[in-house]
């Protein structure tokens, strides 16, 4: 009996110790010498790869994980396998924090990248024919923002109180009778041949040699809202290496590296 109670004892004062004890690594600050921020392929990859340049003449070290996808980026950061990530705007970010509940925060905003409807077929919008097929993002964010585009071109018309939700239900007036066909985002510039139109991402666009500015058919205003951010753990949003990240990015070497490599079909926010 003795014996028992002196296991029992034992137990108690490790599961103490455990609770009480460094256990867990929740709310531990970044490393101050070395991040890993995750990126979507082209533009973002660039730019943050120029920040890496400039974090290492700082003592910093930082790792550029590239996805391809805009999914596994916030849950990578959420599960700690990234430490930060660009590539995003706030309503998708939104989008995810509610669908998911991860505890991610934006601490800075990045670039803008307007997108555009592009085509093989045609060079202007108004050559869009009775009945076309016509591509956009299958995400909810970025294809409210694609409807959003087609409303401003004059396409459709969309019902007001849409706004940043809005889906293809939402389409009140389509004059033309176009096909919305919603697909993969980063899959559209493979298929643009099989449709009259299509909107795309500008990263996307730039990965598979299209040049905005020049190749799209119709393009959104260079002010446009969709600004990108950078994102981290809520827990980290305060640490000193968050900052130097934020810094580093908006510097103005950044700026002129956008504003050259880009020549405005990437726009800084800052």
């Amino acid at each position: 009996m003795k014996k028992f109670l002196s296991l029992l004892g034992l137990i108690t004062i490790l599961t103490i110790l455990a609770a009480c004890g460094g256990g867990s690594d929740e709310g531990e600050a970044l490393s101050e010498e070395e991040l890993t921020v995750g990126v979507t392929a082209g533009p973002h990859e660039q730019i943050m790869e120029k920040v890496a340049e400039l974090a290492e003449e700082e003592g910093l070290t930082i790792n550029v994980e590239v996805f391809q996808e805009y999914v596994m980026p916030n849950t990578a950061l959420e599960e700690g396998e990234l430490d930060a990530n660009s590539y995003q705007h706030q309503p998708f970010l939104d989008d995810f924090i509610e669908d998911r509940g991860y505890n991610l925060v934006d601490v800075a905003t990045t670039v803008n990248f307007p997108m555009g409807i592009y085509s093989t077929a045609i060079s202007d919008v108004s050559e869009l024919e009775e009945g076309d097929s016509v591509g956009l993002p299958n995400d909810p964010t970025n294809g409210a923002r694609a409807l959003m585009l087609f409303e401003d071109a004059g396409l459709i018309t969309l019902d007001e109180d849409a706004g940043n939700s809005a889906t293809v239900l939402d389409i009140i007036e389509n004059p033309l009778d176009l096909n919305f066909v919603e697909l993969e985002a980063s899959q559209i510039p493979r298929q643009l041949e099989e449709l009259a139109a299509a909107t795309i991402n500008t990263n996307f666009a730039i990965e598979h040699g299209y040049v905005p500015t020049q190749d799209s058919i119709f393009i959104e205003a260079s002010d446009s809202p969709w600004v990108n951010l950078l994102v981290v753990r809520e827990e980290n949003q305060d640490d000193p290496v968050v900052q130097q990240l934020i810094d580093l990015y908006q510097s103005e070497e950044i700026k002129q590296f956008v504003d050259e490599t880009f020549e405005g079909s990437v726009v800084t926010s800052w």
